[in-house]
């Protein structure tokens, strides 16, 4: 591996249940495959990074995430092309996924930026961005 590539993301999630079908779906679309799970936690993996997700213990749930406080803003995907986008974009409408900048899309990030901005159940945004 490549020095200073990404070991591993961790998350703590307000419910591991809906967030784990959430994220399963999406990260095994985008060719993750799960790792690992145990009863406070699951990790899907691509290649020899993963991303986990943690249950948070309920005495850290009284301040609900917010993407604009200090801390993590969004996580961005490689989609494999613009139809790779269109497809999950699709596919996230079917699921009652809420989608960001509806009046912007697919150029929410720019004339020259085709990509899905949408919402994690507990309201993380994520990015699907096909390369130019």
């Amino acid at each position: 591996m490549s020095k200073g590539a990404i070991h591993h993301i961790e998350l703590y999630v307000s419910d591991l249940e809906q967030s784990t079908q959430f994220w399963g779906w999406l990260l095994e679309a985008l060719g993750y495959t799960s790792y690992q799970k145990w009863d406070k936690g699951q990790s899907w993996k691509l290649e020899q990074s993963y991303i986990v997700f943690v249950q948070a213990e309920e005495r850290f749930l009284d301040i609900p995430y917010h993407r604009c406080r200090v801390g993590l803003n969004h996580l961005a995907f490689h989609a494999d092309s613009r139809q790779h986008v269109d497809t999950l974009t699709e596919q996230l409408k079917e699921k009652h996924v809420p989608i960001l900048y509806t009046d912007r899309h697919p150029h929410a990030g720019g004339e020259h930026h085709y990509a899905v901005y949408f919402e994690d159940p507990d309201r993380i945004k994520v990015e699907l961005a096909a390369s130019e």
